[in-house]
């Protein structure tokens, strides 16, 4: 009993979070100092390489962290093996393709031999369905097979007589090592091997099947724009530099997942993003050490800084205008394959009450429904707790004609009203999953039709009372309102938790437990940002928390992501 009471009161204090080493934190002019430390200080800079020769020497064991980076150095100072390099002999590259692509059981891997107008043997390698066909065939073979474009041709190393004077493909690169070739070919890329040449060429000419651009199904809106995210990479990336026009956006492709050999992209504003987060980013999503990831759902679990918090740390969008207008505070997005959702680092929990119509509405009219969303948030989380702590410990805060009216209406309820409660929170749930689902248009007919019937009979057979449908079905409503679909999953575990709490202390336990869970959610932090910026800790701010203010008086960006360029408006951006 004494271990079970130690272990509870474990979960339920609160602790400082530990510093531990290499931990993040998103602060202003980090960056230039450490550049300005290894500038003014070399001589610090060798001492310390001469230290950790020394522990090398002496056997002293290494911190986790300096056997990594030793094993980083020594990795990248070992050259590649000779068999794991493009050879000059055709029939070498021929067999050692066929053996890493798994020929002949793989049968979607196409190789073509043919004979170069210079009378050279080569040969071509696509994965058939991911390469486009008809850029291979008009673009591609016809050019490499015509002798017609290679009567200027004098001897000089045939690769390079074909990217300057033959194809006409608009993105070619050479390459040595089998394993960025192998890479690219499984990404839709032709490679070409001709005889004598110790490189291959890697031709753009991906062109598999892909979801037309359609309206976002989960983040929809009367105003604003009606395009969303597909699950082709390249198509993101486009949808987002059609909205923000500007050289200084960058992409960056990273590979995850070892053996599924996915990309994602990160997407920032150069001069905007502080640099030191956009080294986080890379630096957690480079660490993913797994066989498979893909999409943003399965990146975020492994870039998050708590993942065992029920509350998200990263917000996830489907519409490419909010997408652009995080670029633009100077926060980073990270494009996954295979999903029409990015993910958005770092978040403040503000952030995921506003909706992308917000900056297209007037600013009374966003304010109100940014309050209705406040207000929904409350009642999603407390309405059923509160309704148990009234019944069960606090009836005197009742008026006397509605304690008699709830007294009449549970009057022939077999059950206790914690029962009663989560028998309706739990079939409510069981009804959302349901109609999700559900395929087809059937699937919210039969949301509200189950709803309907179960609730109609429950209270006919006086399984619950008619008051508890009232507060179970605001709640739901209440939790509708929410615009982050995580965030929402995240409320709905933490009700029956403080429905928990008020059935054994009442207002007491309710308090307390809001109570535990303000003190996590003031300890959790998104890429170095604190959960709560900026109220707490505070700090500058926009009009533009919860009371939104017109356009063109939020002048700056958010003061808690310590951007290089904090303006965002002109002096006078109205005249």
């Amino acid at each position: 009993m004494f271990r079970l009471f130690q272990t509870v009161k474990y979960f339920l204090t609160y602790r400082e979070p530990a510093d531990t080493e290499g931990g993040f934190e998103l602060l202003e002019g980090k960056y230039e100092e450490v550049e300005n430390e290894k500038k003014e200080n070399p001589t610090q800079k060798a001492n310390a390489d001469q230290s950790e020769d020394t522990e090398k020497s002496t056997g002293a064991p290494l911190k986790a962290t300096k056997r990594n980076e030793n094993r980083k150095k020594e990795n990248k100072n070992q050259l590649p093996a000779q068999d794991e390099l493009v050879s000059s002999e055709l029939k070498a590259n021929f067999e050692k393709i066929k053996q890493e692509l798994n020929m002949p059981k793989n049968a979607d891997i196409v190789i073509r031999e043919f004979t170069v107008g210079m009378n050279l043997k080569a040969f071509i390698v696509f994965v058939d369905g991911m390469a486009d066909k008809i850029v291979i065939n008009d673009f591609i073979l016809r050019q490499l097979m015509n002798t017609d474009h290679f009567k200027g041709y004098k001897n000089e190393y045939p690769l390079d007589y074909v990217m300057n004077h033959v194809l006409s493909i608009n993105d070619i690169e050479k390459a040595k090592e089998y394993k960025k070739i192998i890479s690219e070919i499984l990404n839709g890329v032709t490679a070409l091997f001709i005889e004598g040449c110790e490189e291959a060429l890697l031709i753009e000419s991906r062109g598999y099947e892909k979801r037309n651009i359609e309206k976002p199904s989960t983040e929809s809106v009367v105003m604003g724009s009606q395009e969303g995210f597909t699950e082709n990479l390249r198509t993101n990336i486009t949808l987002i530099r059609r909205i923000i026009k500007n050289k200084d956006l960058i992409t960056e492709i990273l590979p995850v997942g070892k053996t599924s050999n996915s990309n994602c992209a990160i997407m920032y504003l150069d001069g905007v993003a502080n640099p030191e987060l956009v080294k986080e980013v890379k630096s957690r999503i480079k660490s993913i050490n797994i066989d498979f990831v893909t999409g943003d759902g399965m990146i975020e679990q492994f870039i998050e800084d708590k993942p065992f918090q029920i509350i998200p740390q990263v917000l996830n969008t489907e519409r490419p205008d909010r997408a652009a207008s995080f670029i633009m505070e100077g926060q980073v997005i990270i494009i996954g394959e295979g999903v029409p959702f990015v993910n958005v680092v770092p978040v403040t929990f503000f952030a995921m009450f506003h909706a992308a119509e917000d900056s297209f509405l007037r600013w009374p009219f966003g304010t109100a429904i940014r309050l209705i969303r406040i207000l929904g948030l409350f009642l999603a989380t407390l309405l059923p707790a509160l309704y148990v702590s009234l019944i069960l410990y606090h009836q005197e805060m009742i008026p006397t004609d509605l304690l008699v009216a709830f007294a009449t209406a549970r009057e022939n309820v077999p059950f206790p009203t914690i029962i009663e409660v989560l028998m309706l929170e739990i079939s409510f749930e069981l009804i959302r999953e349901a109609g999700i689902r559900v395929p087809g248009v059937i699937g919210p007919t039969l949301g509200i039709i189950g709803a309907l019937i179960l609730g109609q009979a429950a209270v006919a057979a006086n399984l619950v009372s008619p008051v508890l449908i009232i507060v179970v079905a605001v709640t739901g409503l209440g939790n509708f309102a929410i615009p982050s679909y995580s965030l929402a999953t995240g409320i709905r575990l933490i009700r029956f938790g403080l429905i928990l709490s008020g059935a054994f202390l009442g207002f007491y336990g309710v308090a307390a437990f809001l109570f535990i869970a303000g003190c996590f959610a003031c300890s959790i932090k998104s890429f170095g940002v604190p959960f709560l910026s900026p109220i707490s800790p505070v700090t500058k701010k926009n009009p533009d928390i919860i009371a939104r203010m017109p356009n063109f008086k939020q002048k700056m960006r958010p003061d808690y992501l310590n951007t290089p360029n904090r303006k965002r408006a002109g002096d006078k951006s109205r005249s």
